[in-house]
Parts: structure tokens; sequence; C-alpha cells
């Protein structure tokens, strides 16, 4: 039991990213408006998710660097340079605050179903209280960097959270036989697309392939760890996807066509829960939701640290600059007015949108020998990593296009 809790690395911190208020609320979206028909979407973004997070570990452990930092060496040419550089921080940042919204009018709703919506006006404009009391939370803890502490429990409870959700779809008494048909024939009902994207970005998350090829260089320092990196990557992932196809499975049951606020998202722990409900999810909301306020911003700061080539030091004004943009885009974002739950979700859209373009640089990088020598991708991984980029780069036109009414 020791060895095995000494070899855990980045794997479920990957996971516990991507169970976040984005996945709770598109999850449950995707289960009351589509029943189990979008299972196949998530088990297709836990393979997309194994796939690409071990290129990752691997790129991470073999090279001792950050993907983001590589992406800047392997580049020669001085404006392709330029050009790659400003996409990749465009996209993680452009991506990043629009998460970050998601994530505090994640932890926002959680308040919110406790204490009431709160609105401070200023003349025409209208701030949510709520939202702005996560962002300073979240400022604050990054700014002092004492956070750690407060994470264990935050993550504790959102795990918690997860298995009421597994235990609440067993509850229900799905049908085995039409979850199984969901899963093996993809089919993508009218109004579908955005949510299926959805449901890809809020479990490939762009910015972790950027998060655990750095963690997992510090975690392991010898190849020869790269199969504990593997499994580490693999149990995380199957296990957080799980629970996301639990959340779909779940709310499947509930007898309501329009969910707008915590309460109708808690509609689907209440085989559990009963009345409690609303509460147990509320703090779940906000663990959540503070959890990945902290996380996202962090990640942005060493994606663009590493396309600077700056140091990556907590203590840096430059990187406490681009973490501080995050954090207030967020809040502005998260509080001017718009749905708590349509920020979310336009929050994991974007995130569906931006992953081909990182998944993109990620493959060409797993094939440099100058960076990887023998560990480079085998065939077999090529082929799966072009497959999994040509579906999200068809899933990202698809979603472009339907947003702009074309199809």
């Amino acid at each position: 039991m020791k060895k095995f809790f000494k070899n855990i690395g980045p794997g479920p911190l990957v996971a516990a990213a991507f169970i976040g208020p984005g996945t709770v609320t598109v999850s449950t979206l995707a289960g009351v408006n589509f029943g189990f028909t979008l299972l196949w979407a998530m088990v297709l973004s836990i393979f997309a998710t194994v796939i690409l997070q071990e290129m990752a570990a691997r790129l991470g452990i073999v090279s001792q660097k950050g993907l983001s930092e590589i992406i800047r060496e392997e580049i020669k040419h001085p404006i392709v340079k330029g050009i790659a550089v400003l996409l990749i921080i465009s996209a993680i940042v452009i991506g990043n605050a629009a998460y970050e919204a998601g994530n505090i009018s994640g932890g926002a709703l959680g308040m919110e179903a406790i204490v009431g919506n709160v609105i401070w006006e200023i003349g025409q404009l209208k701030l949510n209280i709520m939202s702005l009391i996560i962002g300073v939370i979240a400022f604050v803890l990054l700014y002092i960097g004492n956070y750690k502490v407060l994470e264990k429990a935050f993550v504790f409870l959102v795990i918690l959270m997860s298995f009421a959700f597994i235990t609440t779809a067993i509850l229900t008494k799905p049908n085995l036989l039409e979850i199984l048909k969901a899963i093996v024939i993809p089919v993508a009902p009218e109004g579908s697309i955005l949510t299926i994207i959805a449901l890809i970005g809020t479990t490939v998350v762009p910015y972790n392939l950027f998060l655990h090829a750095s963690l997992a260089k510090t975690k392991w320092k010898s190849k020869s760890d790269l199969p504990i990196a593997k499994k580490d990557t693999l149990v995380a992932v199957i296990l957080g996807g799980t629970v996301s196809m639990c959340i779909i499975i779940a709310a499947s049951a509930i007898q309501k066509q329009s969910i707008t606020n915590t309460s109708d998202l808690a509609l689907g722990l209440e085989p559990l829960f009963g009345s409690f409900a609303k509460y147990f999810l509320a703090i779940g909301l906000f663990a959540a939701g503070i959890t990945s306020a902290i996380t996202a911003p962090l990640a942005a700061a060493f994606v663009t640290s590493g396309c600077l080539g700056w140091e990556a030091d907590l203590k840096s004004k430059k990187f406490k600059s681009v973490w501080m943009v995050i954090v207030v885009l967020g809040v502005v974002f998260s509080s001017i007015g718009f749905k708590s739950i349509e920020i979310i979700k336009f929050a994991q859209v974007s995130n569906g949108l931006l992953l081909p373009i990182i998944a993109g640089f990620l493959l060409w990088v797993m094939n440099k020998s100058s960076v990887l020598g023998s560990y480079v991708n085998s065939k077999f991984q090529n082929v799966l990593g072009v497959i999994i980029l040509i579906i999200t780069i068809f899933l990202g036109v698809k979603g472009i296009l339907s947003v702009f009414n074309v199809i």
C-alpha cells in the first residue's frame, strides 16, 4: 500500500482537474436533454484523454522539459516560432479565461444555493457578488501561495461528490442494454453538436497537456519510470471518466427539461440524498470551483513562461501578472449578468474548439527524435493521435458552423 501511494503521480490531479463544475454541469445537461444517447462521446473523450495525456507524461519524463518550452526550442524559423508561440499563448489564455469564468461561476452556483443570489448594482452595471467573492479567494490564495492544505480538503469534497454520483447512477436502476448501446453506437441528435464538443472539452482539457508534462518531469526523473507513469494516467483518467458517465446516467432520470440553477442540477442526487441533495451539490460545486479557479490560472502562467522563456517562479512578477489577468477576466465574465450554466457550457465548448490546436503541436513534438530519441511515438500511437486530431477538427468545424447557424 505504501508503494502504491508512493507511485501515485500527476494522473489523479489531471483527473481532478476535469471533474469540476464544468463536468458536473455539462454531463447533467447531456443526460437531461439527450438521455444515454451521448455516452459514446464521453467514452471517446476518455480514450482521447488517455492517449494524449500519456504522450504528455512521456514527453516530460524523457525530455525533462515542459511542452511549451520544447515547442519554443524546436521551432527554428523565427517567424514560424513567433506565430506558434502567439497561437499557443492566445489559445491557452483565451481558453483558460473562459474556463476560469466557468470555475468561478460553478463555485458561485454552489454559494447561491445556500445564501441566495446577491447582485450589486453600480449604475447600469450589475455584478454578481458571489463571483467576486470566489475570485477574491482564488486571488488571495494564489498570491500568498499557501493553498495546498485547502486544496486537499476541496479535492476530498469533490471525490465525495463523485462517489455520490456513482451511487446515484446505480440507484436509478438504468437499463444496462440501453447504456451499452449508447456507448458503442455514436448518435448525434438534433441540437447536440455543441454538447458533444463540450463533453470532449470538459474531459480532454487542453491546458492539462502542458500541466501533465511539467508535473511528470518533477515527479519522475528516469525513463524506467515510464510504465508507472502510464499506469498512473490510465487508472486516474478511466476512473474520472467513469464518474462523468455516471453523472450523465443519473441526470437521465431527472424529469425536467430546463436546467437553470443548482436546484435543477441537484435533482440528479435526490435518489440518494433526498431534500439535502441541493446542499450536498452546493458544497461539491463550491469545492470544485475553488480548486479549479486556482489551477487554471497557474497552468496559464506556466505555459506563458515556457513559451516566452521566463523563469517559472511563483514569486516572479511576470509569472504573477499572467495568473492575475486570468483571474480578473474570469471574475468579469462570470459576474456581469450572464447565466452561470451558459458560461460553464461556453467554457467547455471553447476548450473543445482549442483542443485540435494543442493536440496538433503535441503530435508534432512526439515525433521528434531530437527531443525523445527512441521514445518517439510508434506508428500505432501516431494513427490513434491522428484519428483523435481529425475527430476534434471535424467537431470543431461543425461547432463553429452551428454557432453561426450555417448548419
